[in-house]
């Protein structure tokens, strides 16, 4: 028995009543999850503009990126733009429009699929391999070193890797279009017996310059949400190196999902502002 426990008479020592545990508010922990990512974007644009700037971080990130993700994306578009073409080109044979099958194909490569096969590869293998050496940094408490040192983890490793994911989105995602608009010719031409002089004229006649531009900005947009979402996982991991694997597999999931959202958004959006162009 305790001094601060009261005592009556006859019925001994008077217990407290517990109280019940506080329940977890439902999707609480998600909304702090995305406040955290918001802030650290919104850090990452602001720091971009402070000096001194990491120019030799920036450089090196963009080559190593670049390094494990040209070769990727150009073997990935072949297939992508070839499944495009022939399913487009059977598609317009049944419906007697064989003439707009190039327009069709390359507007598809051009506008959607560039743009999510450089997401997603940045974000497979450069977006895990940040997450991976931020996480490690962060297990090693290097990051808490730094602040102490009166550092910027942000600054100085968190903003030369989101510039070159989208550097490298940027750049890729006109390879990409290249080399998957020259897969779908190949296979139009050559496969399903299609005209060349129609394939090119059909596009040069409903396509136009924002379409390129729609893509380029996707690319960019998307380069920087695979780098922001790898470089949060990597500075929350759980403690342990099987926390670090843990982030980097939360990191690839999230951006593929958010990926595929912000590309309905920016589609949708681009529809309503700019009308197409007629034959």
């Amino acid at each position: 028995m305790t001094a601060q426990e009261p005592v009556v008479p006859g019925l001994g020592v008077k217990r407290q009543k517990e109280k019940p545990p506080r329940q977890p508010v439902p999707g609480l922990g998600a909304l702090r999850q995305t406040g955290a990512l918001f802030a650290l974007s919104a850090s990452v644009i602001r720091l971009t503009f402070k000096r001194p700037f990491q120019t030799r971080e920036l450089i090196e990130q963009f080559w190593f990126i670049a390094s494990v993700t040209i070769l990727p994306s150009a073997l990935v578009s072949i297939p992508f733009g070839a499944v495009i073409a022939l399913q487009l080109g059977s598609l317009t044979q049944q419906l007697g429009a064989e003439s707009f099958t190039g327009a069709a194909s390359v507007l598809a490569v051009v506008q959607q699929a560039s743009p999510l096969i450089v997401a997603l590869l940045i974000a497979g293998a450069g977006g895990a391999a940040i997450c991976a050496d931020i996480g490690a940094r962060t297990i090693r408490e290097e990051m808490d070193a730094m602040r102490v040192m009166g550092v910027s983890p942000i600054q100085r490793l968190i903003v030369p890797r989101v510039l070159a994911t989208m550097m490298v989105a940027l750049l890729l995602n006109g390879l990409v279009s290249v080399v998957g608009v020259l897969g779908g010719y190949f296979f139009n031409v050559f496969l399903q017996h299609g005209t060349p002089g129609a394939y090119l004229s059909s596009f040069s006649a409903l396509a136009q310059l924002p379409d390129l531009y729609i893509g380029e900005i996707k690319a960019l947009i998307f380069g920087f949400i695979a780098g922001v979402i790898a470089a949060h996982r990597g500075l929350n991991p759980k403690p342990g190196p099987k926390g670090v694997g843990e982030a980097v597999n939360q990191a690839v999931v999230i951006t593929f999902l958010l990926l595929f959202f912000v590309n309905l958004v920016l589609t949708g959006i681009y529809l309503q502002l700019v009308p197409p162009k007629g034959a």
